[in-house]
């Protein structure tokens, strides 16, 4: 969906429901108690109201539900232009983005090569590579396998803590 649609559509039920269920799979990968951050929608999370209220009205509520549903630990509204770095130097273990691009265009940039696309909430376990099938590299002898063998172990690594 457009990022105008989606910014429209945000409400928090969904920013919960994102962060159970990264939550979820984080403990399925060994971590007892995750450290999860939720990005703001503006930026600097809208400096207490000055570049915009969607913090106040929805994150902020979000987050204060996910505290007291979940035993995870859950910091935020996160200035998204350097919340990824934080998590990236090992202040989070997870980071709830709060559309596509605001969590892909990171998280590429960090490990392209390696970077994972995990469905979590869903009754199966679902990993591929987070770059896509790559079919305009097909039978040129140029496309990599890491990011598909990276999906491989993680989903691996998923199904035998299930």
């Amino acid at each position: 969906m457009s990022l105008r649609r989606a910014i429209l559509g945000l409400r928090a039920r969904q920013i919960v429901r994102a962060g159970k269920h990264l939550g979820q799979t984080l403990t399925k990968l060994g971590l007892r108690r995750p450290r999860i951050a939720v990005c703001g929608l503006n930026p600097h999370a809208g400096e207490n109201g000055k570049f915009g209220k969607e913090e106040k009205r929805i994150v902020g509520p979000a987050i204060r539900e996910l505290r007291k549903k979940t035993g995870f630990r859950i910091f935020g509204p996160e200035s998204p232009d350097t919340v990824f770095r934080r998590a990236w130097n090992g202040e989070f273990d997870g980071v709830v983005a709060l559309y596509h691009d605001q969590g892909l265009i990171p998280a590429k940039l960090l490990d392209f090569d390696e970077t994972v696309n995990v469905t979590a909430g869903l009754p199966v376990v679902r990993c591929s590579p987070d770059h896509g099938t790559a079919f305009a590299l097909a039978g040129k002898g140029r496309a990599r396998a890491d990011s598909f063998l990276a999906a491989v172990h993680l989903a691996r690594r998923l199904v035998n803590r299930t």
